[in-house]
This record gives C-alpha cells, structure tokens and sequence, in this order.
C-alpha cells in the first residue's frame, strides 16, 4: 500500500516515468570496466510506487549495478532468495507485508546489509527498523546522491568485514568486562549468552570496545563505521547507539552530551 505522504516522499534529484506490470523487474546495467566489487554488485530494489522505484533502478544501474525491483513484501522475499543480493533499499509501507516482517524473513535465511527507505521521521520506527535487522534508514524526501553514497558505505563494510574474517581467522575472541565479540565469527556474546546484531551494529560496537572508557565522536564514528565524509547524519549514530542499548543493555554505552560515546564495562 502507497504511503499517503508519498507525492512528497519522491527522491530529489532524479526523474522517473512509471514501472509496468508487476513483481520483481530486473533493471540491469552493463558493468563498467575494470570490475571492482562494488560495480559489480546486485542490488534489490523493493519500492511500490513506481516513480520512486524507477528513479531508485536508474540511478542505481547508472553506477553499474545490476538492479532488480520487488514491488510488494511477499515478492522482495522470494527475490531476495533467488538473487542473493549484495545489498536491499527496502520500503517500509508495502502490500502484503510490510517492511518490517520483509526484514525479519531475508535475516533469518541470509545475513545482507539492508537500507531502509521510511516517509514517516519518527524515531521508535527507525529503532523498530534497526532491531529487527535494518543496517541503515533514510527518510523520505531522500537525495539520489545520498542515498548511492550511503549503499557505496554499506557494500564497502561488506567487503572490509569478509576480507578480516579471511585475513584473520585464527585472531582471538576480544572480551571486555562480561562482554565478549569474535571478530573471526562475528559473533557476541554477553554473560554468555549470543546477542544477534546486524553487521552495522557490530562494526559499531568493535570500534567502540576497542577503546573502553574512550570518548569516541560522532564524527569519527560516522567516518569510520560509516565510512561517510561528514557528519550531516549524527542521528544514524544515535539511532544505532540506541539499537546497540536496547540488545546488549543500557549500562554498556555512555553519552557524552555534544560529544559522543564511550564503551563502559562492568567492572569485574
């Protein structure tokens, strides 16, 4: 179902004529030479209203993509089962199931970085989207340049995270105060017990545990977790902070007011 703010929630920047039939379309670019990576990466597209997922499918092929379109939640889940894309731009307000729900089934059968696209900007959504497996969340009216700056970010997180499990296998699990994280499975554990957090969140949580009782910026979490050149999107961290709270518990993370976060263990 349209969202009913969605005649202001079309990104800026691009322009777009309609989709036809239905179900996941494949909107697919020829790879620019050279083939890194991201240029040969497959994205899928998961938008009902056809202006928007024809803006988002062009841009996205334009950067040598292969681009693939679901247009409702029951179609974004068998897509994404046959696609094993390397990344999802995923509307929240869909027929059929929402989401939400379109999150929870992909993450329980392949972990893949997922960007949430959302009209309404409210923050108990975002939190929602981020528990249960969301990577990142924009919110409608978005820029075209922002939202490919931001997959870019997500796809090279990807890449950083598999070339560390392979490079460093054998490293030993990090354990601070009664937390412990396995970067070589990329699994976390507190008081024994595994709390499941998507690879955003995890990359977040390394940083901050490695330096415990470190005040660490937005703007250095931004560049560094983010991969983003500027700190236009403090609320993202915040957003994930709270994300990070609400799996682990509220006594790990500290906010330094103005400034950022430090990672605080129980002591013993």
């Amino acid at each position: 179902m349209a969202d009913p703010r969605a005649a202001s929630a079309a990104p800026t920047g691009a322009g777009a004529g309609p989709v036809p039939g239905r179900g996941p379309v494949p909107t697919t670019a020829p790879v620019a030479g050279g083939g890194t990576p991201q240029q040969a990466a497959t994205v899928l597209v998961v938008e009902d209203e056809p202006a928007i997922a024809t803006a988002i499918a062009q841009r996205l092929s334009a950067e040598g993509w292969r681009v693939e379109v679901a247009r409702d939640g029951l179609s974004a889940v068998d897509a994404a089962a046959r696609l094993r894309p390397d990344a999802i731009v995923l509307d929240v307000m869909l027929p059929g199931i929402d989401g939400l729900e379109v999150t929870r089934r992909i993450q329980a059968e392949q972990p893949v970085p997922i960007l949430m696209l959302t009209a309404r900007d409210d923050e108990t959504d975002m939190l929602i989207g981020l528990g249960v497996g969301a990577d990142d969340y924009m919110t409608k009216p978005f820029s075209m340049r922002e939202l490919v700056a931001r997959i870019k970010a997500l796809l090279r997180r990807v890449d950083r995270a598999t070339q560390a499990a392979s490079s460093a296998p054998s490293d030993p699990p990090m354990t601070v105060g009664d937390v412990t994280i396995d970067k070589a499975q990329r699994r976390v554990y507190r008081a024994g017990e595994e709390v499941h957090l998507t690879p955003t969140e995890f990359e977040l949580l390394v940083m901050l545990a490695s330096s415990p009782k470190t005040v660490l910026t937005r703007e250095r979490l931004l560049a560094e977790v983010w991969d983003w050149a500027d700190a236009s999107g403090t609320r993202t961290v915040d957003s994930h902070i709270k994300a990070l709270r609400r799996k682990l518990g509220a006594d790990l993370i500290r906010t330094v007011h103005g400034v950022g976060y430090a990672f605080e263990p129980p002591a013993g």
